[in-house]
């Protein structure tokens, strides 16, 4: 591996599971807040009656666009300024929001408490993915990562059905106090088991100029996308939007060119397997978060199933993604992750086909949802984590969080997009069951998009061993 790998594994952990515990349980709340609030929707509607949608709705967003867009400068902060620092930090940070929103009146303190939530949780992420990166040595990190993933897709496919419990039984308010106990542990296990480590680049200089121009490239093209439909914008307004997000991004990619120490070294993209595995994150980004909200809009309105029992509905998906993810883990150690990738989308997509052509206008959830279900979170366990573990798999460990944090970004956004892509296509008021095939057949056209853009991946183990064995100077930007 490259002499950044040593200095950061240099304090030996007996064993690298603990670890692993410690920064998956953060990362579990964090993805399973941040499809809780779907179950929570209706629930919030009545705890704040004078509240309209389109200002609920920012509960969702404001998190997400948030969350997206700072995942990279906290990349940055963690490479920089320890792992483990900036790791415990944004827990802290996660778990007082958390009891601030909770205790919220009205919903504007409720957005700005998100707003708090969605930094830590941007925090967290990437420095959980590099402690757990460094823990594992070179040859078990397929595994590891595949099972960090799990532990994010497991959390997030679960978030909805244990969000309507709670929410049904304690109220909106638990939706948020669910996360202390659990984050309370982390913080507890992490500053007596972590080890801190930070890159040898660490003196280079925060790029604040990046950070300020991703967040505004970011930040306003979200902002167009959930605002689509909403009666308050014009069209003038959403095309300022996006195209300041646009002109944001392009700007980030022109700074990152030239600046000395660059948020996100563009070196990166020049290998093609981490290039198409972010693509491919997009689309099947967007298609998991149709999938999602689609659920609890066709189980509410088409099937009238009250939310506690939606949530069991949806439960046997997500439990099939740990052990898929887990086995597919052990595979992409031994063969590279571009098989379990196209079986796992051709799987999504057959999940996305059984929808369109069965369920119909009465319940009949063991013959007709089900065997949905199951493969859809069959396709979920060998996509999600795959993705996630090839983006990394080439990479230098001086890039862990923010090579990390670029792909989880995206995904984010992705998801953005796919959430507001769901209430604008199934936003009307009187739903049929046939207002489900455009997000049926959508579902199935990107499962497919992710297939072909998986196609240059390349992970074999004897790839990654010659990208591990690369000189360190080779792998960083020429400064």
């Amino acid at each position: 591996m490259t002499h950044a790998h040593h200095t950061e594994a240099s304090p030996a952990i007996a064993s690298p599971w603990p670890v692993f515990w410690v920064a998956s349980v953060a990362v579990f709340l964090v993805s399973m807040d941040g499809t809780m609030l779907f179950a929570a929707f209706s629930a919030l509607r009545a705890g704040f009656p004078q509240a309209t949608a389109a200002d609920l709705s920012w509960v969702l967003n404001a998190y997400t666009v948030v969350y997206a867009a700072l995942l990279v400068p906290a990349g940055g902060l963690a490479d920089r300024h320890g792992r483990k620092k900036v790791f415990i930090a944004g827990v802290v940070l996660f778990l007082l929001a958390s009891v601030a929103c909770g205790l919220a009146g009205t919903v504007h303190w409720l957005v700005a408490a998100r707003v708090l939530q969605a930094m830590g949780a941007a925090l967290l992420t990437p420095a959980s993915l590099s402690l757990v990166l460094g823990a594992f040595p070179a040859e078990r990190r397929a595994i590891a990562v595949s099972l960090w993933g799990a532990v994010g897709g497991l959390a997030a496919a679960v978030g909805p059905s244990l969000g309507s419990f709670a929410i049904a039984a304690l109220g909106w308010q638990w939706a948020f106090y669910l996360n202390v106990p659990l984050g309370l542990f982390s913080v507890w296990r992490g500053m007596t088991l972590l080890q801190e480590s930070r890159q040898f680049s660490s003196r280079r200089p925060l790029d604040v100029a990046g950070m300020g121009l991703l967040i505004i490239g970011v930040g306003a093209l979200a902002l167009a996308v959930v605002q689509a439909d909403s009666p308050q914008w014009s069209r003038q307004a959403l095309l300022a939007s996006a195209a300041t997000g646009v002109l944001g991004l392009a700007g980030f990619i022109a700074w990152a060119r030239v600046a000395p120490a660059p948020l996100v070294d563009l070196n990166l993209f020049r290998h093609p397997t981490y290039r198409y595995v972010n693509l491919a994150t997009f689309s099947f980004g967007i298609a998991f978060a149709m999938m999602f909200f689609a659920f609890f809009f066709y189980m509410n309105a088409i099937w009238n199933y009250p939310l506690p029992l939606a949530g069991i509905a949806m439960a046997p998906g997500p439990l099939m993604v740990i052990p898929a993810a887990a086995l597919s883990g052990r595979a992409a150690s031994r063969h590279g992750h571009r098989p379990l990738l196209l079986a796992g989308c051709l799987i999504y997509a057959g999940s996305a086909l059984w929808f369109y052509l069965v369920p119909g206008v009465e319940p009949a959830y063991l013959t007709q949802w089900l065997p949905g279900m199951l493969l859809s979170g069959i396709g979920i366990g060998m996509v999600m984590p795959s993705l996630s573990g090839a983006a990394v798999s080439h990479l230098p460990a001086e890039h862990y969080a923010v090579g990390g944090a670029v792909n989880q970004a995206v995904r984010q956004i992705g998801s953005v997009i796919g959430v507001a892509l769901t209430v604008l296509i199934l936003g009307s008021a009187s739903l049929q069951r046939a207002s489900f095939d455009a997000i049926y057949l959508c579902h199935m056209g990107l499962a497919l998009l992710t297939a072909v853009l998986c196609l240059p991946v390349s992970t074999a183990p004897a790839t990654i061993r010659n990208a591990s064995t690369t000189p360190p100077d080779a792998a960083r930007p020429i400064s």
